[in-house]
């Protein structure tokens, strides 16, 4: 066991975990961010896609010992109220059907977001892959981005 200051939302927390925690494990079970979704733990399906830095990134494969002083955003720190311009277009569209992968989508799309303000349906689309939907809302998602890149 190792003690960690991590940068989390915003706050610095301190966790005492293996350094070959994922990260996934550490907001779920020492932090208890649970909004991080566990999907398949091979970093395929981006149910648990997190903020490191502003890069969408797998928290499944990220050890909590390579995350150095890097800022970790989860869904919950995306936005206090839930008013985040990708949250509230993902309501206005009414995107989610079940909704488990949801917090990983909304995440990669406001990635995409910051760094490309007006992307095009392919720029969404390769940016979006790899994050998967098993309820099929593909389109709606996609619709929901162009909606967020326009507020």
């Amino acid at each position: 066991m190792a003690t960690f200051t991590l940068n989390i939302n915003g706050t610095k927390q301190e966790v005492d975990v293996d350094p070959s925690t994922p990260m996934l494990w550490v907001l779920r079970d020492h932090l208890n961010l649970v909004g991080t979704k566990y999907g398949c733990g091979i970093a395929q399906c981006g149910a648990c896609t997190i903020h490191m830095d502003g890069t969408a990134t797998r928290a499944c494969m990220l050890t909590v010992s390579s995350v150095g002083n890097s800022e970790i955003t989860t869904i919950e720190g995306l936005s206090e109220e839930g008013n985040h311009p990708v949250q509230k277009a993902w309501l206005e569209v009414d995107v989610p059907q079940c909704g488990y992968c949801q917090a990983g989508q909304i995440m990669t799309a406001s990635a995409l977001l910051e760094k490309n303000p007006n992307p095009t349906d392919e720029e969404i689309e390769m940016a979006m892959n790899g994050n998967i939907c098993r309820c099929g809302t593909y389109t709606r998602i996609k619709k929901a981005v162009k909606l967020a890149a326009k507020s």
